[in-house]
């Protein structure tokens, strides 16, 4: 039991530095806005679960799925450094990437949530 709580707590603490670092990017332009004709649970879901992969992002491995205000997805990493806003668009969906930098990581999950489009 102890152990559940402290998990909660830490996972409350991340999103918290996570949502601020989102809601500054957010002000800005995405990386990338991609589109799909898929509903936004299923792009949003593979996103999740291809960001999860260890055997491509290693010790980074981890994505998280929140719902958005805007009845969308939000799909972010731990630090919240790469994150993905999935919204309805007529029948398919809006994919706007995220990504602290221009880098290698950066690329890394624009590959793998592309495969989910």
């Amino acid at each position: 039991m102890r152990n559940v709580v402290l998990g909660a707590l830490v996972a409350a603490t991340l999103t918290g530095c996570a949502g601020s670092k989102m809601k500054e990017a957010r002000a800005g332009s995405p990386y990338k806005t991609l589109a799909s004709d898929k509903a936004t649970l299923v792009v949003a879901q593979c996103i999740q679960y291809g960001w999860q992969d260890e055997s491509v992002f290693g010790v980074d491995a981890g994505g998280f799925k929140e719902p958005s205000g805007a009845g969308g997805f939000t799909v972010y990493t731990t630090g919240g450094d790469y994150f993905v806003d999935v919204q309805s668009a007529g029948a398919g969906s809006s994919v706007k990437y995220y990504a602290a930098a221009d880098s290698m990581p950066a690329k890394r999950r624009l590959a793998a949530l592309a495969t989910c489009l």
